[in-house]
């Protein structure tokens, strides 16, 4: 968004010094003019902040590379083998689609464990395969990436790696959370977004139309629904979150290609079924 140079040089350089390994990086200004950048950074200028999920499609189409990693501007890779360790990783395993990485707080205050993507959080140093992954601190096989349509532009916000997760699971592909790749992140909540509330809830509801058999569409956001009015006590909150689920159901998702269930069966067996 061009409002944290400082920040972009560090996540930039935290890139450039990765050993062993080739990498290229690119910078998009979604809807927004870019700060005087390093050498050797390849820059893509959007007229309007197309949000997110598209944002970082238009970065996927200028790269060249076989892995991809999105990492925000806010961001940083605590080490300089990270690169080495995510190539060894799909190198070794062809079923890998995905890994998500360990969150971890430059301050050094615990994990949180809304980074952890998965049911059982509590052990944010414990690796697993799951079921969604990190938009912002992850790694992605190319070919799992066009495989799974890429994220669901239109989504703008929120749930959009969960999205193209889906896809990757139902193309075959496996995603794991990596407890040894590690990057930083200042520890902020996701509620300072404006739209944060209902944005949540529309592409839940476009989460489960695109992706979901009808019957676990109907389990999926029954639960979530019931999740939200125990978990919310502000009223705006609330009526903002319903909003959304109102608009998830007006407006039009994208294409539907609801995965199979015997992908929905393996998500399960991984230890989150698609309804919660």
């Amino acid at each position: 968004m061009g409002n944290r140079p400082a920040e972009l040089r560090r996540a930039i350089t935290s890139v450039f010094e990765q050993e062993d390994a080739d990498v290229e990086v690119i910078v998009v200004g979604n809807g927004a003019d870019l700060p005087e950048l390093p050498d050797g950074v390849v820059t893509v200028r959007l007229p309007e902040n197309v949000g997110i999920p598209e944002g970082r499609n238009h970065g996927v189409k200028a790269a060249t590379g076989d892995i991809i990693l999105f990492l925000d501007d806010d961001g940083w890779y605590r080490s300089r083998d990270l690169a080495h360790h995510v190539v060894a990783r799909f190198t070794g395993e062809p079923a890998l689609g995905a890994l998500s990485f360990r969150i971890a707080d430059p301050d050094g205050g615990p994990d949180q464990r809304r980074h952890v993507p998965r049911l059982r959080a509590g052990d944010p140093q414990r690796s697993s395969r799951v079921t969604t992954f990190l938009g912002g601190a992850c790694a992605i096989r190319r070919e799992a990436f066009e495989k799974g349509g890429g994220l669901p532009g239109g989504f703008f916000y929120a749930h959009e790696e969960t999205d193209l997760a889906w896809r990757i699971l139902d193309s075959g592909y496996e995603i794991e959370y990596d407890a040894d790749a590690v990057m930083y992140h200042p520890a902020v909540a996701p509620t300072r977004h404006a739209d944060f509330y209902r944005l949540n809830a529309r592409n839940r509801v476009w989460l489960a139309r695109r992706n979901l058999p009808w019957p676990l569409v109907v389990a999926y956001l029954g639960t979530w629904v019931g999740i939200t009015l125990l978990r919310e006590r502000s009223r705006s909150a609330l009526r903002a979150w319903f909003q959304g689920f109102r608009e998830g159901w007006r407006e039009d998702p994208g294409p539907r290609a609801p995965i199979s269930w015997r992908t929905a069966w393996r998500m399960t067996r991984i230890g989150r079924p698609p309804i919660i």
